[in-house]
C-alpha cells in the first residue's frame, strides 16, 4: 500500500461552521478516507501534529455553528502551551506521498508551512477557491481583502494549485501575470463534487415537483453576505408579494455580519411586515436535505462565486435553480435545469421568479433536465485530485 497523503485541516477541524470551504474540506477528507492522514498546525504548541480525538469528533459531527472562527477548548490550549514550555517535541509526521491544503490558510499557518513542507515526501498541492476578495473588495470583509495579496503569493510555494473552476483558475493566473511573475506552479481546474443522491444510486426517480399544501416555497441557500446579493432578491420578492404573487421565500445560511448586516436588517423588516419570509440561519446536512426536498425550486442570486455548490446541489435534488449565467456559476448551470440570468438585479430576479411560479409545466421541464444530468461525486473529485497530484514534480 502506498504512503498516505497528508491533508491540512487546521481550520476545519476546529469549527462546526458549514460554509463553502468547510463543506469542501470535510467532503474531500471523507472521500479520501484511509488514503489521507489529517494534520493540523497547533498554534499553542507551535507544531504540526496529527489530529486528536476531539478534532476528529468536530469533523464527524452533523451539526453547525453560528461562527466561522476556529474554536480551541481551554484544555487543548493549555495542553499545547505546556508542551511548548516544557520543550516537548511532537512525534514526526509519518511517511507520506504528498500534501493537500484545501483551506484558505491564515498568516500563522503560512509561517509554519516550511516546517510541514520539510516533512512532505511528495508533491504539495493547495486548493484555490476564488479571487473574489481582489475582484470585488467592496463586497468582501476588510480582513479578507487585506489577507489575499500575501496569500496569493504564498501559493507560489506549492508544487501545484487545484482550482475549483475554470473561472477561478483564470483569475489566479491573471493575477500572477499582472504581477509579472514568470515562474508559477501548474494550475489545474478540477470541478468539485457533491454527495451522491439516493435516486442516482438506485435508479429511482423522485417526483419532479413536491405539491405544497399552501403557497409554494422558493429556497435560497447561501451565506448572508454582500456578494450573495440577498438585498436584490428581497426587493424582488417584496415586489411580487405586493402584487399578490403567493409563495414563501426560505433562506438558509450563516450570516456574515460585516457585509451582510443590511440584508439581515431587511429580512427582519419584511418579517415584521408580515410577508412570507423564513430565515433558518445555518443548518446541518439533514435539515438542508429536507429543505431541498420541500421546495418547488431554488434561487441563487449571488453576483460572483468560485464554484457555487448550492446550484449543483439543487439540480442533483431535481430542483430547478435561478442563477447568474456568467463566471463559475455559468459553468455549473450549463447542462440544463437552470434559469440563467445575464443580470441578477431585482428586476431580473422578480421577472424570473414570477414566470417560474406561474408555470408548473416549466418547472417540470427544468426538473426533468436536472434529473437527467450526471454530477461528479466527492469520490470522483478525490480520485481526480489525487491522480493529478501524483503527476507533479517537486519544485
Amino acid at each position: 500500500m502506498s504512503a498516505p497523503l497528508l491533508i491540512d485541516l487546521t481550520h476545519t477541524s476546529h469549527t462546526r461552521a458549514r460554509t463553502g470551504i468547510q463543506r469542501v474540506t470535510r467532503s474531500l477528507h471523507r472521500a479520501l478516507g484511509a488514503s489521507a492522514l489529517a494534520v493540523t498546525h497547533d498554534p499553542h504548541w507551535r507544531a504540526w501534529r496529527e489530529l486528536e480525538p476531539w478534532e476528529d469528533a468536530n469533523l464527524a459531527a452533523n451539526s453547525t455553528a453560528a461562527k466561522r472562527g476556529a474554536q480551541w477548548p481551554l484544555a487543548a490550549r493549555l495542553r499545547g502551551r505546556a508542551r511548548r514550555v516544557l520543550g516537548s517535541a511532537p512525534p514526526p509526521l509519518p511517511a507520506n506521498g504528498g500534501l493537500i491544503v484545501p483551506e484558505v490558510f491564515s498568516p500563522s499557518v503560512a509561517r509554519a508551512l516550511p516546517r510541514v513542507f520539510d516533512a512532505v515526501h511528495g508533491p504539495r498541492v493547495a486548493l484555490f477557491h476564488d479571487a473574489i476578495a481582489l475582484r470585488f473588495p467592496e463586497l468582501t470583509p476588510a480582513k479578507t481583502v487585506a489577507r489575499f495579496p500575501p496569500y496569493l503569493i504564498e501559493l507560489l510555494e506549492f508544487d501545484g494549485i487545484a482550482a475549483v473552476s475554470e473561472d477561478s483558475r483564470d483569475a489566479l493566473l491573471d493575477y500572477w501575470r499582472w504581477l509579472g511573475i514568470k515562474r508559477t506552479p501548474p494550475v489545474q481546474a478540477i470541478p468539485l463534487g457533491i454527495d451522491p443522491q439516493p435516486a442516482a444510486e438506485t435508479g429511482e426517480i423522485s417526483p419532479a415537483i413536491r405539491t405544497s399544501p399552501g403557497s409554494p416555497t422558493v429556497l435560497c441557500v447561501g451565506s448572508i453576505e454582500a456578494r450573495k446579493n440577498h438585498l436584490a432578491l428581497l426587493a424582488a420578492c417584496e415586489d411580487l408579494w405586493s402584487r399578490g404573487v403567493k409563495f414563501t421565500l426560505r433562506l438558509i445560511g450563516l450570516a456574515q455580519r460585516e457585509t451582510g448586516g443590511a440584508a439581515l436588517a431587511r429580512i427582519r423588516e419584511l418579517q415584521t411586515a408580515g410577508w412570507p419570509l423564513r430565515y433558518d440561519g445555518p443548518v446541518n446536512d439533514t435539515a438542508l436535505a429536507g429543505a431541498y426536498a420541500e421546495c418547488e425550486f431554488t434561487v441563487y442570486p449571488s453576483l460572483v462565486e468560485g464554484f457555487g455548490l448550492p446550484v449543483i446541489e439543487s439540480l442533483a435534488q431535481g430542483k430547478p435553480c435561478i442563477c447568474a449565467a456568467h463566471g463559475a456559476l455559468g459553468e455549473s448551470a450549463r447542462g440544463g435545469g437552470c434559469v440563467m440570468l445575464e443580470s441578477v438585479d431585482s428586476a431580473a430576479l422578480a421577472n424570473a421568479l414570477e414566470q417560474l411560479l406561474a408555470s408548473p409545466g416549466r418547472i417540470a421541464v427544468l426538473a426533468s433536465e436536472a434529473r437527467a444530468r450526471r454530477f461528479r461525486t466527492w469520490n470522483d473529485y478525490a480520485r481526480d485530485l489525487t491522480k493529478w497530484l501524483l503527476t507533479l514534480p517537486r519544485r
